[in-house]
């Protein structure tokens, strides 16, 4: 049976790319979250991650469920801890934050987190998670207490992302963080994706359509916004969606 994430790499190979809105029961009030969830399958987003920091407002569990209720979209889970990993979620980004020296986030989480994963009978999707430097202290920096990769070491990250495809890793996140002053750079991107042939997820202050068929163009195979939906509504969700969508832009 083909899975989660071989179904959305089939939707980047037809549409050019996949966008995915990040939705954080933290940040978001529950009327907004649902909101959000219910629109974005009408507006051609392909999958929605849920995940926080650290989930302190209300149940982060029940909101899972209420969000996989709102939609038919894959909800994946980007779990901040392995107490994050819910039964209602159809899959999760088991990551191993591979560009720190914090053990909890590079095998302790995990540690803890894969029989939870194997009990709930979730879809894992192994992913190295490199945190790029954005001009910006960020909350998972603070939180993961790792320094980012200088965006211009781009050998560095290339040999990255290159390790996590040897250690059979399905894709690469590179991370600038919630908010962050400046996004992941294009130049950096190609370069990764060329030398390392593995998908790219990327995320972290992108903040309008453009940058997102930026980012696409690059070689970048995913696309990930939270922050900039959480401050201005959802009313531009269509218009993201769709510059990632490059290969349907073309042709139409």
């Amino acid at each position: 049976m083909t899975g989660i994430f071989d179904k959305l790499l089939e939707i980047k190979s037809e549409r050019g790319g996949c966008f995915m809105v990040l939705l954080d029961p933290d940040r978001v009030g529950e009327d907004d979250l649902l909101a959000t969830a219910e629109k974005a399958e009408d507006c051609e987003v392909d999958a929605l991650l849920v995940g926080s920091s650290l989930a302190i407002k209300g149940n982060f569990h029940e909101a899972v469920k209420k969000i996989k209720g709102a939609t038919s979209l894959p909800v994946i889970i980007f779990p901040g801890a392995h107490s994050q990993i819910s039964p209602y979620a159809d899959a999760v980004l088991f990551t191993a934050l591979l560009s720190g020296r914090n053990p909890q986030y590079l095998i302790d989480e995990q540690l803890k987190g894969a029989p939870v994963v194997k009990k709930f009978g979730l879809e894992s999707i192994p992913t190295a998670y490199l945190l790029i430097e954005s001009g910006k202290y960020t909350s998972v920096q603070y939180m993961s207490n790792s320094l980012p990769i200088p965006s211009d070491k781009h050998d560095i990250v290339s040999a990255y992302a290159l390790t996590a495809k040897y250690f059979g890793m399905k894709a690469v996140f590179l991370e600038a963080g919630s908010g962050a002053a400046r996004t992941v750079p294009e130049t950096l991107i190609s370069e990764v994706a060329a030398y390392a042939d593995i998908p790219l997820i990327v995320g972290g202050g992108i903040r309008t359509p453009e940058e997102v068929a930026g980012k696409i163009k690059s070689g970048a195979s995913f696309v990930i916004v939270g922050n900039h939906f959480e401050k201005s509504g959802h009313g531009k969700l269509l218009e993201f969606a769709r510059a990632a969508h490059i290969r349907e832009s073309i042709e139409v």
